[in-house]
């Protein structure tokens, strides 16, 4: 069988996965491999925080000619997906107009402000389903350089933008498109009053193109430049991470919330309608597109970047921080000693982390964390009761009980969280598999190419195929998670 080309792009690190559809006794399932892996990381010029798309998209092509090289049949297609609301502008040649601008950037909060000063926040949220996160889409055109909207005649998501760079075919991925706060709910369509009310013509964005859509073949170039077959297909596979994370994850039954874990932590669950009710906005969640055109009911929670910013932070002071180590003896610290909120805006932006939580400790009158073990026992902690909080208002607002937690991606692997989720939850974790973005990204391609059955039934079967959770059965009485829960929710500066 032919090989699929996952190309998968975080927030600090991308890599390009090689993966092989197997069918054998245990039905279809898919075996990756990682073909490349290359630095992410935002840069600051100018008081403007931006991409280094270029350095990813050297990072691709590299990547790509290594995953043809260990592919005996070849690569039959390739799919991109990355993180989501970040874009870039290109004018009429098709040429990128500057750096895309990372969506943690300084601007973004007061366009958002001002915007919803001359909208209706509620009537917004109920039309699009999309909770008012200062880093959406639309907040960030908002804030765009009029004369960068002027000369521009395009606007790609990151993952469109790269898959234009392979194909010259240009898309909008039906999942990421969703992310933006401009699609209507009810429609799946572009809600041209929200692009004139941010101040940007409606034709920037190009029609939504179903997940699944093959784009077309490589470019001569990139055939030349990867040494790929001419006939390798570009595929719009559930293009905004989360999205693909969601298609693998091997959930069986009606009961089971996920936690898609990494740089943040996205806690839902996929329904067939969504939930905009005023009690979804004020609780923080949002509702965005599946693969298979569900709804993903999550709320964000700032996720392991308290603990990579930390570790940055360490390192620059010239302490020499190992992970493994750090994380051994985080387990040996003693439980719930202080306990922030993750989603506190100090945390949101770059910079020295550990500081930061010092200082939020101190101002609620808790321990002050004064060792790196001591500071990421408190964030996993931490992380650990926001799961928490989010899983109780998940089953309110549904209004259907959780019974099974599946925890996927890179989280996955940080054992002491998925310990700690389970014993904070009191329910059932299931960590596994880690590579669940670059597993749907693979899965929706397969299915597109026919060479896994299609729906959502069939792809779920194939990533149960494919990976083996851990299970966490939860420990000890709930009475200490909920008495930190209270603890922090009196203490919230």
């Amino acid at each position: 069988m032919p090989y699929i080309a996952a190309v998968d792009l975080g927030a600090t690190s991308g890599r390009v996965m090689a993966a092989h559809v197997v069918h054998d006794g245990d039905g279809n399932r898919i075996r990756l491999t990682e073909a490349a892996r290359f630095p992410n990381r935002a840069v600051q010029v100018h008081g403007r925080l931006h991409w280094d798309v270029l350095g990813l998209w050297a990072g691709v092509l590299e990547g790509l000619r290594a995953a043809n090289a260990a592919a005996p049949d070849g690569i039959a297609s390739i799919g991109v997906d990355s993180w989501a609301v970040d874009y870039g502008l290109l004018d009429a040649d098709g040429r990128l107009l500057a750096n895309p601008v990372c969506y943690r950037d300084a601007r973004n909060a007061p366009a958002r402000d001002r915007l919803l000063a001359a909208l209706d926040p509620a009537d917004l949220f109920a039309r699009t389903g999309i909770q008012h996160q200062p880093f959406n889409t639309v907040f960030q055109l908002a804030a765009e350089d009029e004369a960068a909207l002027d000369r521009a005649d395009r606007l790609l998501l990151i993952p469109d933008l790269l898959a234009y760079w392979l194909s010259g075919a240009t898309a909008c991925e039906a999942t990421n498109a969703s992310t933006t706060g401009l699609v209507d709910q009810a429609t799946g369509t572009w809600r041209h009053e929200l692009c004139t009310a941010a101040g940007f013509r409606a034709d920037l964005l190009g029609a939504i193109t179903p997940t699944g859509t093959v784009l077309g073949p490589i470019l001569p170039e990139i055939a030349q430049a990867t040494g790929l077959a001419a006939d390798t297909r570009v595929i719009a596979t559930a293009s905004h991470d989360t999205a693909a994370a969601v298609a693998a994850v091997p959930a069986e039954g009606d009961r089971a919330a996920y936690i898609s874990c990494g740089t943040w932590s996205l806690v839902g669950t996929e329904r067939t309608t969504p939930i905009t009710t005023p009690e979804a906005l004020a609780a923080g969640f949002t509702n965005e597109r599946g693969a298979d055109g569900t709804i993903r009911f999550l709320r964000n929670v700032a996720g392991l970047w308290l603990l990579s910013e930390s570790v940055d932070a360490w390192r620059r002071q010239g302490l020499d921080v190992d992970l493994a180590e750090l994380l051994a003896a985080a387990g040996r610290a003693e439980r719930l000693r202080s306990v922030v909120d993750p989603d506190d805006p100090r945390f949101a932006d770059p910079g020295d982390m550990p500081a930061r939580i010092r200082d939020y400790c101190a101002e609620t009158g808790q321990p002050v964390p004064q060792t790196p073990a001591e500071t990421a026992a408190c964030i996993l902690d931490s992380l650990a009761l926001a799961h928490r909080r989010a899983i109780e208002s998940l089953e309110a607002l549904t209004g259907e009980p959780v019974e099974t937690v599946h925890i996927v991606g890179g989280g996955s692997r940080n054992e002491l969280l998925c310990r700690l989720t389970a014993d904070a939850t009191g329910r059932t974790v299931l960590a596994g598999p880690d590579e669940a973005t670059a597993l749907g990204n693979a899965l929706v391609q397969a299915q597109a190419l026919g060479l896994i059955g299609p729906g959502p039934a069939a792809r779920r079967a194939a990533a149960r195929a494919s990976a083996q959770p851990r299970r966490h059965e939860p420990q000890g009485a709930q009475a200490s998670w909920q008495q930190a829960t209270q603890r922090l929710l009196g203490r919230t500066p």
